[in-house]
């Protein structure tokens, strides 16, 4: 992981909200009680009238209002042209703001308990101000219509609650606890304290927004609504804002082809470049893309790339799949290829198997915990390689299977890289003799994301040379969870194996969750193994004689983050951050108390 993972580490804080049915039994509900209980604390009155006229009251206060808002806020929103707001996530807010404003008012009718004055139509005055200025945050930051929209559309639900009151203690005498009141001054109380939240909102917009619009050319709030947009309907928007922030680079993709009697029969891909940011955003879901863009059967795993050189949009996989048809034109093939062998030093261990005169290394530090192979360090690697096997091709895997977050990450300096050289240094060619493979591949339908699993599932291919077998397991997903390597690999060597090794593609299909991060094997982890070994089984029953070819091409002028426009990135919302914590207490705390003071202590 590189830094832009503070970003989509955002999706840790995302929920999964109810249907619309469960949120408005919620408020019919929750008003009921609300009602009830603030009827209850006023004095002489009984449990039956409490329950009866004091919790009707509630559901027509706090329920009915905010169910209609719910109703009327999402065409609304959706009419404005700003992003598409279901209607789950209209009645949510409405239920979430609701609970905010009954519980005020709950608290306002139990200190009016013990005093003289009754501070209960002050404390819905304050509920719905607080609600007023929530809703403001919730839509603007959301649907992206705007700030005047946005508070046109936040005042539905206070308005409706006031009026409500006003109508119920008008026409009956349902609400005695809520006493007498001036209709000017609750409209009063309400505007003005309405007016000091929306100036204090404000101003602490135009602080958050001005850095990142200036740096970026996007709003911050925008940039959170393109991101919600991504995690709740897949859109594709927030490309559009990677696209005018990439930079082209020029970098590699490793691949090896086995052909058999009827043709290609498999590839085998390490491109180095990184499957992100998320979700389906620009890279996020490359593995599956680009092998289902190529006819053979296709494995992608993951070569040495950090979120550097996330692809700014989905387009730009068509750039990866170019390079590797190209290369396939004028493929050399030979039908030898040398047992696989592993070396070691220190905690790094690479597996190395040649094919005639090209070399495939398997790079992982498990079980010592790592994440993304920096490019430059495997530059580094492929050319030490080179130099010392005199290999004409070297197609460099980083297996990413055993995960410790962003610290992981394996840089230019760390000892890390230097492990990895020494155990270069320590390949030989065991000599060569005839090749067999097989592959098989399960797609796991019945687990999926939460399970840590991308829509490619396993991939196995299996390599034979002199009676050695070796199994090559490839998984969609995003590393996995340290010591389950080990684990799947106990298992799979029961089998007819000499050799396995277990990678991940490092998909960020599976990100878009909550924990940000999600690393295969927390769940679902028999599953997965039976799963992976009777695959591997299935590319044991498939050997036969292949030959094969391999080459690592420059792939030039990719569109990706790049190392500058990440850095930028993540520099400009950590500051942000930071200036928040300092000005969001002061703006707001002053906000609240001037709010407080006008709506208690202001009389007429």
């Amino acid at each position: 992981m590189s830094a832009v993972d503070n970003i989509t580490d955002l999706s840790k804080y995302m929920v999964t909200l109810p249907p619309s049915r469960i949120s408005i039994l919620c408020m019919t509900f929750l008003s009921f009680v609300a009602g009830a209980v603030a009827a209850y604390m006023e004095p002489l009155s009984s449990i039956f009238d409490s329950i009866v006229y004091g919790g009707s009251a509630g559901f027509l206060i706090f329920g009915l209002t905010s169910i209609m808002d719910g109703a009327i806020s999402q065409p609304l929103i959706n009419a404005m042209k700003g992003r598409h707001m279901k209607m789950k996530q209209s009645m949510f807010i409405s239920l979430l703001t609701m609970v905010l404003v009954a519980m005020v008012y709950v608290l306002g009718s139990l200190v009016s308990s013990f005093t003289i004055y009754s501070y209960v139509i002050d404390a819905l005055i304050l509920g719905c101000a607080l609600a007023f200025g929530l809703r403001i945050f919730i839509i603007w930051g959301t649907s992206n219509i705007g700030p005047l929209r946005s508070i046109i559309i936040s005042a539905i639900q206070p308005v409706l609650i006031l009026s409500m009151v006003v109508v119920i203690v008008s026409l009956t005498s349902i609400t005695t606890n809520i006493g007498s009141f001036s209709i000017i001054a609750v409209a009063l109380k309400g505007l003005i304290a309405g007016l000091i939240l929306m100036i204090a909102i404000y101003s602490f917009m135009l602080v958050v927004e001005s850095p990142i619009k200036r740096n970026l050319g996007v709003g911050g709030l925008e940039l959170l609504s393109l991101f919600i947009a991504q995690y709740t309907e897949g859109s594709r928007a927030m490309e559009t804002l990677f696209e005018d922030m990439g930079e082209p680079i020029d970098t590699l993709v490793g691949l090896v082809s086995f052909k058999g009697e009827n043709g290609i029969k498999g590839l085998f891909i390490s491109p180095c470049v990184h499957p992100g940011p998320v979700g389906t955003i620009g890279g996020g879901n490359m593995p599956t893309v680009l092998a289902k863009n190529l006819e053979p059967f296709t494995m992608v795993s993951h070569g040495p790339s950090t979120h550097d050189f996330n692809p700014v949009s989905s387009k730009e996989i068509c750039k990866i799949k170019n390079v590797v048809l190209e290369a396939l034109d004028d493929m050399e093939y030979t039908a030898t290829a040398s047992p696989f062998i592993r070396v070691e030093h220190e905690n790094a261990k690479i597996g190395a198997q040649y094919f005639g005169d090209n070399l495939v290394l398997l790079a992982t530090f498990a079980p010592h915990g790592f994440d993304d192979i920096d490019f430059g360090v495997g530059l580094a690697l492929i050319k030490a390689a080179q130099g010392h096997t005199g290999a004409k091709n070297v197609v460099l895997v980083d297996c990413h299977n055993s995960f410790k977050g962003e610290s992981g990450r394996v840089l230019p300096g760390n000892p890390e890289v230097f492990q990895l050289l020494n155990a270069v240094e320590k390949l030989e060619n065991p000599g060569e003799s005839e090749l067999k493979m097989g592959c098989a591949n399960d797609t796991i339908p019945e687990l999926g994301k939460k399970s840590g699993i991308g829509q490619s599932g396993v991939k196995v291919m299996v390599t034979e040379v002199d009676g050695q077998k070796t199994a090559y397991i490839l998984m969609d997903a995003n590393n996995m969870v340290i010591g389950f390597r080990d684990e799947i690999l106990s298992h799979v060597e029961k089998l007819d194996l000499d050799h396995a090794e277990v990678m991940t593609t490092d998909t960020h299909f599976v990100n878009g969750l909550s924990g940000g991060h999600n690393p295969l094997g927390t769940k679902d982890r028999d599953i997965i193994i039976e799963k992976i070994v009777e695959c591997t089984k299935n590319a044991l029953d498939d050997l036969e004689p292949v030959q094969v070819g391999a080459k690592t091409v420059k792939l030039s002028s990719i569109n990706t983050l790049g190392p500058t426009h990440a850095t930028e990135l993540v520099t400009t919302i950590s500051s942000i951050v930071a200036v928040s914590r300092v000005v969001a207490p002061l703006v707001f705390v002053l906000a609240l108390i001037f709010v407080f003071i006008w709506i208690f202590y202001w009389t007429f």
